[in-house]
C-alpha cells in the first residue's frame, strides 16, 4: 500500500479478495479430491486439488 493512486486501496483489497476466493475453492476441492482445470499457454490442463499449495510464505 502506501501508493497515492486514488484506485490503489480498491485494487489492493480485489486482490485480497480473489486471493481468498481462490484459496477457498482449492480447499473445498480437496475435501472431494476434485481436480481444478486451468488454461495454460492457450492449453487446458486438469490439476488435482491436493497437488496446490495455497499457504503462502512470508
Amino acid at each position: 500500500m502506501g501508493n497515492d493512486h486514488p484506485y490503489s486501496e480498491l485494487r489492493d483489497k480485489l486482490i485480497a479478495g480473489t486471493k481468498l476466493a481462490f484459496e477457498r475453492l482449492v480447499e473445498k476441492a480437496k475435501l472431494t479430491d476434485d481436480y481444478l482445470v486451468f488454461s495454460e499457454n492457450g492449453k487446458i490442463v486438469k490439476v488435482k486439488a491436493r497437488t496446490i499449495n495455497t499457504s503462502e510464505k512470508k
